[in-house]
């Protein structure tokens, strides 16, 4: 060592920090991205995420190579350092070069921007890959053996309802603030029972199955908020059928009543039912309203397909016939 020339050994001293730091970096970078999330960006056509998922799919190797290199470099690092200095100030020479700029400085900036220098450093790594394969391979396969496949980054709904506010607020996102309304409701709107969002039956709009449909009766369908009204017959528990405001359309005043009148077939829903299940059931049936009764079978109100979308929505759906915003507030105060 003592015949290589002092220039020679500070130039090959600098090359191998600077591929501690590009092994450290890489390390941190490459193995800090999830494998499940890259394969997702990439099949949604993200260029950068391509490039690193055929390099970081198999994790283990990858993890094998670059630990290999960044060990092989900094142990000929520190030989190269005790040709300059020797004793404890060739230590803390090697120490500080190699914490400072083989970890701190390299880590930081490939963990801010692991995506695009990965991306960038893909062809390396593949070369590297070749390079240490002889060695890598079998501790890699062992390695997946005993520990087994990487578990895919899962979820929880709340976990993802953050992610979305998280999005949003960094403003840098493409999702907006309705968009983050909407996502959040849709993420939540299954654990909410029918109960929950149905219109009380104290603010239900219904009629009698004797009620004459004269000219009183077809003037107040026509000036109703609803569209739609349930029709009992001697309890209100003892719901018959369901009157549609628009097949009333060119009906004339007459003696005729609700019971005589060809009515639509109610379906009921019980109330502890899920949204998603109510949902589900209303795109089966082709219905927008369903009667909901509650275990013991009574009436407690009704659900409209509408409820559902606005609870998805997080927002009320109203029209120019629309009185109240919200008819669960107006049931409240009446009781």
């Amino acid at each position: 060592m003592e015949e290589v020339p002092d220039v020679l050994i500070y130039l090959i001293v600098f090359v191998l920090i600077s591929f501690s730091a590009l092994f450290s970096g890489l390390t941190l970078g490459l193995m800090g991205l999830s494998r499940s999330e890259l394969k997702r960006k990439a099949e949604i056509g993200d260029l950068n995420a391509k490039k690193i998922y055929k390099i970081r799919k198999n994790g283990n190797l990858l993890l094998t190579t670059l630990l290999i290199g960044n060990v092989a470099v900094n142990a000929t690092l520190s030989i190269f350092l005790g040709a300059i200095t020797s004793g404890i100030l060739a230590g803390i020479i090697a120490t500080i070069l190699i914490v400072v700029f083989g970890e701190i400085i390299p880590q930081a900036v490939f963990s801010r921007f692991a995506l695009k220098l990965g991306a960038k450093m893909a062809p390396l790594v593949r070369l590297l890959l070749w390079i240490f394969y002889p060695v890598t391979a079998p501790i890699a396969l062992l390695l997946d053996k005993v520990l087994g496949d990487e578990l895919p980054t899962i979820y929880s709904k709340q976990e993802l309802i953050k992610l979305i506010e998280e999005h949003e607020d960094a403003g840098e996102s493409d999702i907006d603030e309705d968009e983050e309304r909407i996502l959040k409701g849709a993420l939540t709107f299954s654990d909410k029972k029918v109960v929950d969002i149905m219109t009380p039956r104290t603010v239900v709009e219904q009629f009698r199955s004797d009620t004459v449909i004269n000219k009183d009766f077809l003037e107040k369908v026509r000036n109703s908020a609803f569209s739609r009204f349930p029709i009992y017959e001697d309890s209100e528990d003892n719901i018959i059928g369901l009157l549609f405001a628009s097949d009333l359309i060119g009906f004339s005043p007459s003696e005729k009543t609700l019971k005589e009148f060809t009515l639509r077939k109610p379906i009921f829903i019980l109330e502890s039912e899920s949204l998603d299940n109510a949902l589900t059931r209303f795109l089966k049936t082709r219905k927008h309203l369903f009667v909901v009764k509650d275990e013991f079978s009574s009436i407690t109100g009704v659900l409209s397909l509408e409820d559902i979308l606005e609870e998805i929505l997080e927002q009320e759906i109203m029209d120019e016939k629309d009185k109240h915003a919200d008819l669960r507030a107006v049931a409240r105060e009446k009781n």
